[in-house]
């Protein structure tokens, strides 16, 4: 068991996700202390899509996804749901400085000239009283047809409204959520003693969860019903969040893109100019202050 432990302490991410050579990935919970006004320039996208960040937690890794957003532009920005936590602001009010820098620049993207448009989830699904109205330039909406750039048609929803127990179990759904909760504490616990052994970011939690048989069962299932629904609105593919697993596949001749979570995965679905879809991995390329960012990409369609 021991040794389990320490080889879990070692554990390193897929070389496809590692800084680039000579950087070096910042431990979990620091921050970048150089000035904005010395950063390389912003990549820029076609359309970039983030989900389940689950402001007002302990679990949210804010800073990261901050750090994200300060070097990554686009077009157009989906806030596709679970963007802040409503169920568990209700059980106590958590709201550091860093959550409400986060709501800002959201904010300050759309005011330059981003295209925000914000697809509530089950978290925040009182934002769905709110939906065809607009906040601060940020549009609500329950779902969207997204065509890329080489005309794909994706439809974009958080996911929830397909998951059987979120819809017929709700009490359920909320005692797996304090599981989680305490799932995700222990993965700070666990980065926090891999930080002062000088090990990068590595998500405990999702490694339990995909040993889990009955999760992966579930994930598996909840990816058959999306696809199945994008067939149905004749869509040729679906892009969602909602069970934190980034992940672009073809299930039955269609595209399923998942953008991931910013609690675990820290990740993003990013659209290029030419229309080609890539999963952008953040959480291992923090790297040194002076150096220039760049996101591992896994995964293209």
């Amino acid at each position: 068991m021991l040794n389990r432990v320490t080889n879990l302490l070692r554990a390193r991410p897929d070389a496809s996700s590692c800084p680039p050579a000579g950087s070096a990935a910042w431990p979990a919970g620091t921050f970048d202390p150089t000035p904005e006004t010395s950063q390389p320039t912003p990549r820029h996208y076609r359309t970039l899509w983030i989900s389940d960040i689950h402001l007002g937690t302990a679990g949210c890794q804010a800073r990261y996804l901050l750090d994200f957003l300060k070097h990554n532009e686009s077009d157009t920005l989906y806030l596709v749901g679970d963007i802040i936590d409503g169920w568990q602001l209700r059980r106590g009010w958590y709201w550091p400085q860093s959550h409400n820098d986060v709501v800002q620049k959201l904010l300050r993207k759309a005011r330059k000239g981003t295209r925000v448009i914000y697809v509530p989830g089950n978290h925040d699904s009182m934002a769905r009283q709110f939906i065809g109205l607009a906040f601060g330039d940020i549009e609500v909406t329950d779902e969207v047809i997204h065509v890329t750039a080489d005309g794909r048609r994706f439809l974009v929803t958080h996911g929830d409204l397909f998951d059987g127990v979120i819809q017929h179990a709700r009490w359920l759904a909320y005692i797996g959520d304090s599981g989680y909760t305490l799932i995700l504490a222990l993965n700070r616990w666990f980065n926090g003693l891999r930080a002062r052994m000088g090990y990068p970011y590595w998500s405990l939690s999702q490694y339990i969860k995909h040993k889990v048989k009955n999760a992966v069962s579930f994930i598996t299932a909840f990816e058959k019903v999306m696809i199945d629904e994008a067939r149905r609105r004749r869509c040729d593919g679906v892009i969602c969040g909602h069970i934190h697993k980034a992940e672009i596949r073809t299930v039955d001749g269609l595209v399923y893109c998942n953008d991931g979570d910013w609690v675990e995965s820290l990740s993003a679905l990013a659209e290029t100019a030419d229309g080609t879809l890539e999963i952008l991995h953040w959480t291992h390329c923090l790297d040194a202050a002076a150096s220039p960012r760049s996101a591992a990409v896994r995964q293209t369609a």
